[in-house]
Order: structure tokens, then sequence, then C-alpha cells
């Protein structure tokens, strides 16, 4: 069994950020509640835990704390921006509200004047005032203590975020932490995962069938490689066309996963989605009226099938820390974790990507034989083309988008270098604009195009101005109901990658 690191949980949205970066050096991770007991953490004889970031102040009642005696279990510490202020404030020293805060990339000064100024990822209001004894400063901003150490005790802590593409050398801090202060070897492969996970599946299921709700995408493509070659012959994979997927990919996926060992199912319930999201402009709203209704055609194909006793999911970390599990803040809520309905009717769930991230699911995914041109797709949320048409949601509104949404990714496909994801929205807004001799009042489309290698973070893509040019040029001379393009230069933090 490989030595583990555990990430004490906080409520940090880039908690699995940190986990999967610790995994990526080939080191075990775990995510576990940061109150968990230090008595359970002892029995668990981790060689390291690293303390994630939050939402809260710490000085505040009823903010997460973690056990205090962990700090004395002897075993290398490294707190994160709120894990940072919690070691801090709990071991006497101060922490308090700064007047501005930081927020996106600052310049990090190392105490050693041999070490190289950097800019490191930082998102908070808070921040230590004064160390606790025994702790020294070693880097610092323009504003605030930026690290701090006690060699004695081996607990670290950075205010910045290292897990982040955006800080600079973030990996080699977290990594240095892992080998030189932790001592972990590098033994964590994903060989036996596929192995232990149908032996997983092969339990719960037993000689049941089970039914697997197909997008499509990448989760739950590699979802159902997985089951079945677990249980071949007792899968059911259900493709809920809502209508809501770009252009031809309807009959795309189709194509692939009809040709393959399990029976595939294409339900088309486009008008009863549509009709379901009549008069909804909330985003939150649409993606659980979305889950609801996902699940429930689910139930109607088992009730048809009459033999399918468990409902499988493509749930992966990111799916489950963005619905608000534990501590933190709810972003959005994912089709297939924030919309679940109380009288499920199946007798349980299986989810066998839910300890991975997404480039462990693509890996997984290769090895299991899947087409690398899917192994390798973009991100689709589950609720599809619902959640980037702003406002209510019409046949005509999906249209317009799926004919933007095609112009945009054959014009980014023909480059060379491409960026990470890239995808039309179709705003609420409408413009005057100039037609031949007429004056038009029509919809605007928004480009979104990013760089980001964890999908957690991110940074606009700069897209040539002749591209754009020629992407807004076809969409407004080819799209009637389009008078305007314009493009998204915002970041993530602190916009999401998704505008619903």
């Amino acid at each position: 069994m490989s030595k583990t690191v555990l990430v004490l949980d906080f409520g940090g949205q880039y908690k699995e950020l940190i986990a999967g970066m610790v995994r990526g050096l080939s080191v075990y991770s775990e995510i576990k509640p940061g109150d968990m007991p230090a008595d359970e953490i002892s029995g668990m004889a981790p060689v390291g835990i690293i303390l994630t970031g939050g939402p809260n102040s710490v000085y505040l009642a009823g903010s997460p704390r973690c056990d205090p005696k962990l700090f004395m279990l002897g075993i290398p510490v490294l707190g994160i921006c709120y894990g940072m202020q919690m070691m801090c404030h709990m071991l006497g020293g101060e922490v308090s509200s700064g007047v501005t805060g930081e927020y996106g990339r600052v310049l990090v000064t190392p105490g050693d004047p041999a070490q190289k100024p950097f800019l490191a990822l930082m998102s908070h209001m808070d921040a230590v005032t004064q160390l606790p004894d025994g702790f020294a400063e070693t880097a610092r901003t323009g504003s605030c203590i930026a690290a701090c150490e006690d060699k004695g005790r081996k607990l670290y802590g950075v205010q910045f975020h290292p897990e982040s593409k955006h800080t600079e050398g973030g990996r080699g801090i977290i990594e240095k932490f892992l080998h030189d202060v932790c001592g972990a070897s590098k033994d964590y492969k994903l060989d036996d995962y596929i192995d232990t996970q149908v032996a997983e599946i092969q339990k719960k299921a037993r000689d049941k069938n089970v039914l697997l709700a197909l997008s499509g995408g990448v989760d739950s493509s590699v979802c159902a490689a997985l089951l079945s070659k677990a249980i071949p012959g007792r899968l059911a994979c259900i493709f809920v066309d809502h209508g809501f997927m770009r252009q031809g990919e309807g009959d795309e996926i189709e194509r692939v996963f009809s040709k393959r060992k399990l029976k595939f199912i294409r339900v088309n319930a486009e008008k009863r989605f549509i009709a379901k999201l009549k008069g909804v402009t909330d985003p939150e709203e649409k993606r659980k009226i979305i889950g609801k209704e996902f699940i429930r055609v689910f139930e109607e194909e088992a009730a048809k099938l009459k033999d399918a006793a468990f409902l499988a999911q493509g749930t992966i970390y990111p799916d489950i820390v963005e619905s608000g599990g534990g501590h933190g803040a709810t972003i959005k809520s994912h089709h297939n974790v924030g919309g679940m309905p109380e009288n499920l009717a199946f007798d349980g769930v299986i989810e066998p990507l839910a300890g991975l991230f997404k480039d462990e699911v693509r890996e997984i995914g290769g090895r299991l034989g899947l087409p690398k041109f899917l192994v390798n797709r973009q991100p689709f949320p589950g609720p599809g083309l619902a959640i980037r048409v702003m406002g209510e949601v019409t046949g005509e509104k999906l249209d317009i988008l799926r004919s933007a949404d095609a112009v945009l990714r054959d014009e980014i496909g023909k480059m060379k270098r491409k960026p990470d994801q890239y995808f039309a929205v179709l705003t609420d807004t409408r413009s005057v604009g100039v037609k031949g001799d007429s004056r038009t009042y029509d919809y605007v489309i928004a480009i979104r195009a990013v760089t980001t290698g964890d999908f957690m973070t991110c940074e606009y893509a700069g897209l040539p101005h002749s591209a754009l040019r020629r992407i807004s040029s076809r969409i407004t001379s080819g799209i009637p109901e389009v008078s305007r393009v314009v493009y998204d230069i915002t970041s993530k933090p602190p916009a999401t990658v998704e505008w619903e």
C-alpha cells in the first residue's frame, strides 16, 4: 500500500487540485473532513498532512477548525491559505482582516536573498499579522506574511496557492514538502485502479443489472467502459438526448457506443426538457430541474427494461466539490450530484470514478481502449447548452447557439495551438446592428476560450485578432438572429469557466 498524504478540507474550492497534484507527484492522497479526530488521523499513519484553504475567517465563532492535537502528532503539516491562518491562530498567533486583501497573481519575495521573487495566486482578505512562538517568516508580499515555518515541529504555511498552475514553482513547493519534509516515496500509480474498481463493481452489483446515463462526455464514457468490463452483458447505457447537445454530437455518440458490448438506448427527450424549463431563468434552478428530469427518464427506462437494479454515474471529485460538499460554498450544482431526488427507484448508486481527478479519468479511459478523440474531449456540462443560453431556454435559442458554437469550434480546430476549452454563449442581451440597409436588434454571442491545466483555475486565451475577426464575421453573417460578438477576457477566479 502506498504511503498516504491526508488533505484535510476546510471548504477550499481547490482541495481536489491539491490532492491531484500530490497524486501527480506519485504520492497517494486522500481528502478527509477538516475536523477529523487526531486519533483517527494517527491510525491512518499518514506521512504528511495538508490543510486546505476555505471561505471562513478563523477568528470568528463557528469557523472550521482541525483537532488541536493534530499539531502534536509529529506528522509534517503544510497549511495553505486558510490552513496557514488556522494553524497560526490555533498555535497562538494572530490573524486579522486586511483592508483590501489580495486576489489574483501577486509578487512573493522569499526571505532568503538567494531565492528569486515569484508570482503566486492569492485569494484572501484575512492575513497572519503575528506568528506563533517558534515560527519564522520565510516569504512575504507587499502587504502580508506569505510563508512561514517551524522546522522543529515540521509545521509549514503558505498564504498563496501552490496547487494552482498560476503560481510559479508551485508544483516544486508541494514536491519539496512531500519528499524533503515528509519523506514520501514515489510509489503511487494507477496500474491497479481498473482491477480494484472492477472487483468493487462486481461486489456491489452482484448478479444484477446496471443502468448508466451516458452523455458521451469523458466521465460517463470512461464509466461505461469500466462497467462493461466489470459486468459485460449486464449494462444498459441510456443516452438521453435532451436537445442540449452541440451540433452533430448526438449522432456521434450513437456511432461510438452502439458498436460496443453493451445495450445502448437513445431517448429523444428534447421537447420534454424544454417544456420543463419554460419560464425558468435562474441557472441553479435550471441545473436542478434538468438533474431531476434526467433521473425521471432513467426511472422510466428502467421500468421498461424491468431489470435495472442500480444507477451508475460518472461522478468525479470536481463534481462533488463544486456542488458544495463539506464546508464549501455552493458554486454550482451538477446534474449527477445536486439534483438527486429522494425517491430514487434503484437499489443504489455506483460511482466508480468518484475518487479520481480529470487527468486520471482520461488515463483510465485510454487504458480501457476508448478512442483518443473521446478521452481527450473538452469538458461539457451535464445540462449542456441549457446553461450556455442565458435566460429562458427555447428551441430557437438552442439552434442559434449550436450554429455559433459550430463556427467557433471549426475556426479554433484549424489552429495549431488550441485553448484548453472554448465555447459560445448566447447572452440574454440584444444589440442594435446594421445588416444591408436595415437596422437590426438581435442577440449578442459571447465567445469563451481559456487556458488551464487543472480546469479549476484558468486564464483567458489570447486568440489572434485575425481568428476572432473570422469567427465574428462568420457568426454575424451566417446567423440572421445575431448582430454582435464579444470575447470574454475574464480569468477564474474571479469568474467561473461557464457563465451559468
